[in-house]
């Protein structure tokens, strides 16, 4: 039943191996007995939003590249983590959605649900969480991660008048995270990269 479930969920063949490594676990998450989701009993768009509010994230990050014209790649994201036994609800959000992709991080063994693409972003998960808000302060960054994908969308992360604009809203969300580069670096090395 598993496993018939999930290859029906999963989306292209770029996910096929994810969904074989999440299956290789089924035998786990059969032992933990978790019960399958009732989702004809609640409202999934707002089940969403706020599983989404406790345990997922809206982020911006900056990749140095030589080969673009400002030098850095602008890549948003929107992720959820789920421990392998509870993973039904990642694959709920995938259906849900109809984009994304599942990956494992290693670093903290749960599993992911990611979407980075920023067609996705705009058409189907800024919509969701607009028409279905979050109720924590994550609203906040949702709205800024919102303005970065709009000021991507009108390609100002390509130039360097652009990201300043990107890199002082993104630098405005998760303050609490970390990151490599600072702002005023990826600022210093964009209008380098603009002089050669």
């Amino acid at each position: 039943m598993i496993r018939k479930c999930w290859a029906r969920i999963d989306f292209g063949r770029r996910h096929l191996a994810a969904t074989r490594m999440v299956l290789s676990c089924s035998n786990t998450m059969v032992r933990h007995n978790t019960p399958t989701l009732k989702v004809s009993a609640r409202s999934i768009n707002e089940y969403i939003s706020g599983f989404a509010d406790g345990e997922g994230c809206f982020s911006v990050s900056f990749s140095k590249r030589d080969k673009f014209l400002v030098g850095w790649e602008t890549k948003p994201s929107f992720c959820v983590a789920q421990n392998h036994d509870r993973a039904e609800v990642l694959f709920l959000m995938q259906e849900k959605f109809g984009c994304g992709f599942m990956r494992r991080d290693k670093k903290d063994s749960t599993l992911k649900y990611e979407v980075r693409s920023l067609g996705s972003l705009l058409t189907k998960v800024i919509p969701h969480f607009e028409k279905y808000p979050l109720l924590s302060g994550k609203q906040k960054d949702f709205n800024f991660f919102k303005r970065v994908c709009l000021l991507m969308k009108e390609g100002e992360h390509k130039t360097l008048k652009g990201l300043k604009k990107v890199t002082s809203v993104a630098f405005r969300m998760n303050p609490s995270g970390t990151r490599k580069y600072d702002r005023k670096t990826i600022l210093r090395i964009a209008h380098s990269q603009m002089k050669i």
